[in-house]
């Protein structure tokens, strides 16, 4: 399978599925001589580790984070960092109804058309458990952006129908949708739990912001920053769209209202989401994405087996019935991969350039 490694200079490759013995990622292109303990990673993984409240999924995993390789003495080596999460609560069989069938809103259908074979059980590469490893590795990226002072923060905007009418940062952590408005917070998980009661799901908007980037961030044409926060946010599986600072509604103002006007002091506004041609501008950079309802709901619905016949199905097992809160810290160690490695694509543009000389001269 391709597909399984992001970036370029700070590089990432995640592995295993979610009912094997274990998921992990290795990291390529740290700086040797970093400080990480594994209470940074560990810190990040609890935030996205399962079972955390009624709206989350039910299974237990510790989500204990190994480090195997690329750290001595408490500080990256400059070799490949490899870390593992040993699955512990996995529960195959509640998916041996679905070992012949294709489940609307999953991927059995497009991994069996793909490959002729697929790990049904909870989803196998697909499933969201896969994005532990990517916290993992977006926690070591996050640990080096703060020494330079870029913070990222994400929170659930919207989910259920319900919209944030203040926003907190100082809540994001202390209610279980993640939301920056505790009242809204509370209006969500009501109406998250009615639909759950139904054997239904919500989807939601999930707001990031990245501070402290400084300008000049990002290439020109086709690996604008946009496009690679894009690329990053999009390939989380619950995420089907993205807006970047005033995003769609741009569509409805003028040019005199949609620029971003520019003074001695800086911009008068933030329209553009901190990214103008492809190039961070020194404002907060600014998305939101769009989290579709959870595949898995226990309503019965219309689909095919593996035989073309028309069934009745009913998905069965532990799931999320808003994936919103536990895809927070995910969007955020995205962004920080995207970013660390923007800072290391620059940083090899502007090194001092070495005149090569073979060693051999030239004689008449």
């Amino acid at each position: 399978m391709s597909g399984s490694s992001f970036g370029t200079h700070f590089k990432i490759s995640t592995f295993g599925e979610s009912h094997g013995p274990a998921i992990g990622v290795v990291l390529d292109g740290l700086t040797p001589g970093v400080p990480i303990e594994e209470a940074d990673i560990q810190k990040e993984l609890d935030r996205r580790k399962p079972g955390q409240s009624s709206i989350t999924t039910s299974r237990r995993e510790s989500d204990r984070v190994h480090i195997l390789s690329g750290l001595y003495q408490g500080r990256t080596t400059g070799t490949p960092l490899a870390m593992v999460l040993y699955n512990q609560d996995q529960d195959s069989s509640a998916y041996e109804h679905v070992k012949e069938a294709f489940r609307p809103g999953h991927a059995d259908f497009t991994y069996q058309k793909k490959y002729g074979i697929r790990d049904h059980r909870g989803s196998g590469r697909a499933s969201g458990r896969e994005t532990a490893a990517r916290v993992a590795a977006g926690a070591v990226a996050r640990k080096i952006l703060e020494q330079r002072g870029i913070q990222i923060v994400a929170y659930t905007q919207r989910a259920a129908g319900v919209s944030c009418q203040e926003i907190d940062y100082g809540v994001i952590e202390k209610n279980p949708m993640r939301a920056a408005d505790l009242e809204a917070a509370r209006m969500m998980v009501r109406r998250i739990e009615e639909l759950k009661a139904q054997g239904d799901s919500a989807g939601g908007l999930v707001e990031c912001r990245i501070i402290g980037v400084e300008p000049g961030l990002g290439e020109p044409v086709f690996d604008k920053l946009e496009a690679q926060l894009g690329k990053a946010i999009l390939s989380i599986g619950a995420v089907r769209g993205i807006e970047f600072g005033a995003g769609f509604s741009l569509a409805d103002m003028s040019g005199s209202r949609s620029n971003d006007q520019i003074f001695s002091t800086g911009f008068d506004s933030n329209r553009a989401g901190g990214i103008v041609g492809g190039i961070s501008n020194g404002e907060e950079i600014a998305f939101r994405l769009v989290v579709k309802p959870t595949a898995s709901i226990s309503r019965p619905q219309a689909s095919v087996n593996s035989k073309g016949e028309e069934i009745e199905i009913q998905t069965e097992g532990r799931h999320d019935p808003c994936i919103c809160p536990r895809i927070v810290p995910v969007v955020e160690a995205m962004s920080a991969i995207v970013i660390l490695d923007m800072i290391k694509r620059q940083a090899a543009l502007q090194a001092p350039q070495v005149e090569y000389s073979s060693g051999i001269e030239d004689k008449e």
